[in-house]
């Protein structure tokens, strides 16, 4: 398996890349994700929800630009001073912590867990240049990257997982994809066995890059403040961590706090196994951790629960985040799994909406 998570799977240059198949592989992605989505509601008898990270809470919050210059040199204020991190200001924020799989499974069962929320630009803070700029969307995991590496990868899983057979699906994948496979299901299992900890006590990251004004690259964290209050978890409770967030905003007088940091792509410092790639092998690559100890990350913001503030249920549902979308132009996602996602979270979204639509009643 060393084999699978050292070499297989990364690609180190564009010419091992095939970028004129991209597109035709991201149309079938979204025919993959809709039938997942369709297959998961299906098997749990309940409506569609979520194609992926299925079962979560949302809740209000607000997001605090830090003054970037306290402490630090010009060279890098003028780094991190980009976008929505250029000017300190205060922002309202809507949160969602849920887990990965597009089941709705028992909190006690191994999974990666997500931290997703958007800031409403249009209120507080300061102004942002870009045209027609109403939020700003991230998207973080309780995981350093991504088990799948890029679309062709995001592709192989994707037949397996919606195969009806799945020892015949894999049978029928060309050999490198069921490599592909091989090397995702076991990175997936790696993260899926971290000790289950209360969402407001665990750390998260975007997985994947984005752009940081017109020349930089970064990935983003959130940190939990080490005085972030919780309960023991009831291990018999398939809802422990979804119940634990909403007893924490509803009884706890202190708020649950997040360092969210901002790490550079800095190519001339970071190495693969020994080796320095450039900046392309490390966009490209959702699966390749950038090495905090090479790339160390940089506190710009602070994301604060806030108390008595979660949403309904039905709102809870109606409420998404679109990386892409919802992005200023300073802030844009990239790499080819920012690529893929956002046309399958789209179409997702779409059908979700609508089948709920369609099960409102008449007025």
């Amino acid at each position: 398996m060393l084999f699978l998570t050292r070499w297989f799977g990364v690609t180190g240059s564009d010419a091992e890349r095939s970028l004129s198949a991209e597109q035709s592989d991201i149309d079938e992605i979204v025919e993959k994700v809709l039938l997942m989505q369709a297959n998961a509601a299906a098997q749990q008898h309940r409506p569609l929800c979520r194609g992926t990270h299925a079962k979560g809470v949302c809740t209000r919050a607000q997001f605090e630009v830090l003054d970037v210059t306290v402490g630090r040199d010009h060279a890098l204020v003028e780094r991190l001073a980009k976008g929505i991190f250029a000017t300190p200001g205060v922002y309202p924020a809507i949160v969602r912590f849920g887990n990965a799989d597009s089941k709705v499974n028992s909190d006690q069962k191994g999974d990666v867990r997500s931290l997703s929320f958007s800031v409403d630009l249009t209120r507080g803070g300061a102004a942002v240049s870009g045209p027609s700029v109403g939020r700003q969307d991230f998207s973080l995991q309780n995981a350093r990257t991504l088990p799948i590496n890029d679309s062709r990868a995001f592709l192989a899983i994707m037949k397996l997982l919606t195969a009806s057979n799945p020892a015949v699906g894999m049978w029928f994948l060309p050999f490198r994809d069921k490599l592909r496979v091989l090397r995702t299901l076991v990175l997936a299992q790696l993260q899926a066995r971290q000790t289950i900890k209360p969402y407001q006590q665990l750390r998260y990251w975007s997985t994947v890059p984005f752009r940081h004004g017109p020349i930089d690259v970064v990935k983003h964290s959130a940190t939990p403040s080490r005085y972030n209050p919780a309960h023991p978890l009831q291990r018999s409770n398939p809802n422990a961590l979804q119940d634990e967030l909403i007893r924490h905003l509803e009884e706890d007088s202190n708020a649950s706090v997040f360092d969210f940091g901002l790490q550079f792509l800095d190519d001339d410092r970071m190495t693969y196994w020994g080796k320095k790639r450039d900046a392309h092998f490390w966009i490209e690559n959702a699966s390749v951790e950038w090495n905090e100890a090479q790339a160390p990350f940089h506190t710009v913001a602070r994301l604060t629960l806030l108390s008595k503030s979660q949403l309904r249920p039905d709102a809870g549902e109606a409420t998404y985040f679109d990386v892409t979308g919802n992005s200023i132009p300073d802030s844009t996602p990239l790499g080819s799994i920012n690529r893929a996602r956002r046309p399958a979270e789209v179409a997702s979204r779409k059908a979700r909406m609508h089948a709920a639509s369609r099960a409102e009643p008449d007025a």
